[in-house]
């Protein structure tokens, strides 16, 4: 037996490209390794386990044909082409994502113009700043980022004021989140705030993280 892909990523990125067309049976088995951080095969030679902690980054279009809401090209994708597509991600597999983001096509006049934007070296300084904060807040714990919070540890290190309580338990309710998504907005509101510098987690972070997951009812509908 050797390590497959996902061992193969452990402690870096696993990019999967248009995530639809993978098999729906392959990419279920992604979930317990994304939860445990292990995979286990079984043969009857005997069983082993291989170490995976990985970030999953993964990319589709919006259908078949890829034009769904283009504003220059029509989609010729009849709809239930379209849902068989998107049914191929189910719903527990977009629960382990952190960020679900609809990125439309870039307009041309964009791209001509070359607008100015945050260089890359300052946005390495304010991700190594938010990692040494937090290699700092869980110095003496199993944890070693927010990502890996679980059980009364997220509640302790992402405690909310009853306002924003009341927001995240709002956004559950209309978006039909679960309740791991419900952590998971959770740590994505943490990351915010300590991009920022911010020792709470304040309504914007929150509304920002929610953000990230409104896209996931689309995939579902």
């Amino acid at each position: 037996m050797t390590p497959g892909e996902v061992s193969l990523a452990h402690n870096g990125v696993l990019f999967l490209d248009e995530l639809p067309e993978f098999r729906r049976a392959a990419l279920e088995t992604l979930r317990q390794p994304l939860e445990t951080g292990q995979v286990v095969i079984s043969r009857a030679s005997g069983t082993m386990t291989f170490p995976c902690r990985f970030m999953l980054a993964a990319a589709m279009n919006p259908c078949p044909c890829g034009y769904l809401g283009d504003r220059r090209r029509a989609c010729t994708c009849p709809p239930a082409q379209i849902a068989r597509y998107r049914r191929k991600i189910s719903g527990p597999l977009l629960d382990r994502f952190d960020l679900l983001m609809e990125v439309p096509a870039v307009d041309p006049s964009i791209l001509a113009s070359s607008p100015a934007g945050e260089c890359s070296a300052s946005i390495r300084e304010r991700v190594v700043a938010a990692r040494r904060l937090q290699s700092s807040r869980y110095a003496g714990t199993p944890f070693r980022n927010n990502a890996a919070l679980s059980g009364k540890a997220l509640q302790k290190y992402c405690r909310l004021l009853p306002e924003g309580r009341a927001i995240l338990l709002r956004a559950v309710e209309e978006l039909a989140l679960s309740a791991r998504a419900y952590d998971r907005i959770l740590k994505v509101a943490r990351t915010i705030a300590d991009l920022e510098g911010t020792s709470d987690i304040q309504d914007v972070h929150l509304y920002e993280a929610v953000q990230y997951r409104a896209f996931e009812q689309s995939l579902r509908d």
